[in-house]
């Protein structure tokens, strides 16, 4: 009570009549703030912010207390999210944002103050920067005006600037040109900030890094800045952000994977930054900007990969999570603990990255101390973060037939990942099940087991989903899963997925989704006696999906993936009377047999060597119906084919009648 009496009496005082004792009032008041988060709550509560902000638009408040009230303002703001919850709601940021058409500097720095701390807070809609669009012109104008507002400002832009629209309003308005002479300040904070923002700019966006490129400040390219902002003697956070900004560039490709500024300096400054000398955050921004940047070059990732002993180092994320020149601070082993997570989740990331290409350095994470147990511990922890890139980096090794025959299955990885694939999220589901299709591959020796748990109803599940690329992987396992599998694992996937299923992902908008429907059908339909097992079950509807298919605007793959499902048909015993009892479907075969592409040729070549082959039962009733069609006059023309699979296929065709 004692405090809230004492709170009142400071906002009493902004009522006073005289403009002299309201200006002590505003005085007393920031000296009773800073640094006390109950009495900023409990001046909040009484209602000095609409005073305040009243004072500091009023005609005639003078420039001291207009300047006063936003410095109160931006210390109310340091205090908790809630603060800013409440100053937002009196709408403080249109109030500033006036602010700044002031001609008084030390008013409108005070303005920049307070809105640099609002803006940073993770409760402000960015947007609100941007509602207004004199703002960021104007901001641009006050660049010029002293190294606070310089400080500010680019600190403002680089938190407000979130995705693309965003980098082009700013790029638009002269961001670059008006921020680059801002990387030679003397301040050491403005050059800081002014690095901060051409970070955001220029992540993933090809045009600011274009132009980055070749920007000169003092005679000097940005690029050349850059690097000498990462030398050793430069602050970490220094180091850290220039290498971010020649990532970037990098990945935007503005500058080349194989320039001496990356390979030379980029990627050894964040190598560093893993070792476990960095504190917590250093290390986790260090390996996931490393992932990032790595991520589509195999010669990066080599040399990452024996850099500093990168991959041991990596070790250390999961066994030290503070740094050792931390280890005496309580506050910081506590904090690190905490934070923990997020130096397995980067360890994660950067191990995928390192093990997307390369055989040996995926044998080289695997065969670090207890990694399995730790990727597969990481599939089942709490953080939804953690999980998807525990389940990235698995699935980055996982594209090792090495591997999945080893390690995989000395550590039954798929247990684990088959819990993750139960109602998890759609993005780590997306991962989990692209995996999936890895251990289905028919040299995996987890194939068995993930049969028995249930893997068949949970993929045809899959290939329902709104989500495109859950459809492909869903069908694309499916078909993994029926390569030269065994008659009942056939029947049990065509049991759980239906003909409707089927037919309608044959019908699907998504063209990856049809070509692996198809080849799902391919592998079904595999070896005489399924051919016809299959056939006599479910002849009718798959000679209509072919027939649909052939029929309609589909690309050259998608048709030549059909006539092979029609040559398979045609190998069948019994199968073979679905074909020659069907005259629409040998007129469309002898179509492509003189089709302008020779994939299709060859693909409907199969079909007519597989119907008239000589030892096969009423091969010889066949032979002389395809001849009254006209085929063999078409063999004899093929036969002079300057393509030689074509010519050799057709002879060979030809020798059946002769026989």
């Amino acid at each position: 009570i004692e405090v809230t009496a004492s709170s009142r009496h400071y906002v009493d005082r902004l009522f006073d009549p005289d403009p002299q004792k309201v200006l002590q009032g505003v005085i007393d008041m920031k000296n009773a703030v800073i640094g006390n988060n109950k009495q900023k709550a409990n001046l909040i509560v009484l209602g000095a912010v609409p005073r305040l902000l009243y004072l500091l638009q009023q005609e005639t408040s003078s420039t001291e207390l207009k300047t006063e009230c936003a410095v109160v303002l931006g210390s109310l703001a340091m205090g908790t999210e809630n603060n800013v919850k409440s100053l937002l709601d009196c709408h403080i940021i249109p109030a500033l944002l006036q602010g700044l058409l002031s001609p008084d500097l030390k008013f409108i720095e005070a303005c920049l103050r307070c809105l640099r701390t609002i803006f940073t807070s993770p409760v402000t809609p960015e947007e609100l920067l941007y509602t207004d669009a004199t703002v960021i012109p104007h901001l641009m104008a006050l660049l010029s005006r002293s190294r606070y507002t310089q400080e500010y400002i680019c600190q403002i832009f680089s938190h407000c600037c979130k995705g693309p629209d965003h980098q082009t309003i700013l790029f638009n308005h002269g961001a670059v040109q008006n921020i680059a002479h801002l990387l030679t300040s003397v301040s050491y904070k403005v050059r800081m900030q002014a690095l901060k923002c051409f970070s955001v700019l220029a992540f993933e966006n090809p045009q600011v890094s274009m132009t980055l490129v070749n920007v000169l400040v003092d005679g000097e390219l940005l690029p050349q800045i850059f690097v000498k902002m990462l030398q050793r003697d430069k602050p970490i956070e220094m180091q850290l952000t220039s290498a971010k900004c020649l990532t970037y560039m990098c990945r935007a490709g503005a500058i080349r994977t194989d320039d001496n500024c990356i390979v030379l300096k980029t990627l050894p400054c964040l190598v560093r930054m893993c070792s476990k000398e960095r504190l917590l955050e250093e290390r986790v921004e260090g390996a996931e900007t490393l992932a990032y940047l790595i991520e589509p070059d195999v010669e990066l990732q080599r040399i990452a990969s024996i850099t500093d002993h990168l991959i041991a180092m990596l070790a250390d994320y999961f066994k030290y999570p503070s740094s050792v020149s931390a280890i005496t601070d309580i506050k910081r082993l506590d904090h690190d603990l905490k934070h923990a997570h997020e130096l397995r989740q980067a360890a994660f990331k950067l191990y995928a990255s390192l093990g997307a290409n390369d055989e040996d350095i995926r044998k080289k994470i695997i065969e670090t101390e207890n990694m399995m147990d730790r990727i597969v511990t990481g599939l089942s922890e709490s953080s939804v973060k953690v999980r998807l890139a525990a389940v990235r980096c698995l699935h980055s090794l996982s594209r090792s037939v090495q591997q999945l025959r080893t390690s995989f299955q000395d550590h039954a990885v798929w247990k684990p990942l088959m819990k993750v694939l139960q109602n998890a999220p759609d993005e780590i589901l997306v991962v989990a099940s692209s995996m999936l299709c890895n251990l289905l591959l028919e040299f995996s020796p987890s194939k068995e087991p993930i049969l028995e748990s249930g893997a068949v109803e949970l993929l045809c599940g899959l290939t329902q989903s709104e989500n495109p690329a859950l459809r492909v992987n869903g069908i694309w396992a499916l078909m993994n899963m029926a390569f030269q599998a065994e008659q009942k694992i056939k029947a049990d996937i065509l049991r759980s997925l239906s003909t409707e299923q089927l037919f309608r992902l044959l019908s699907d908008s998504d063209l990856n989704v049809l070509m692996k429907t198809l080849g799902l059908l391919r592998n079904l339909l595999s070896t005489r006696p399924h051919i016809d097992k299959i056939m006599s079950t479910h002849g009718k509807q798959i000679m209509q999906a072919v027939t649909l298919i052939l029929e309609g605007e589909h690309n050259i793959e998608v048709k030549e993936q059909t006539l092979c499902i029609l040559a398979n048909i045609a190998d069948g015993t019994t199968a073979k009377e679905l074909i020659m009892t069907n005259d629409d479907i040998l007129q469309k075969i002898k179509y492509y047999m003189g089709h302008s592409h020779v994939k299709l040729q060859l693909a409907a070549m199969f079909c007519i060597s597989n119907l008239i082959w000589n030892e096969e039962e009423g091969s010889q009733e066949r032979q002389d119906k395809l001849r009254d069609m006209g085929i063999v006059d078409i063999l004899h023309k093929l036969s002079q084919s300057p393509d030689s699979n074509l010519c050799d296929k057709a002879k060979t065709a030809l020798q059946q009648y002769l026989a």
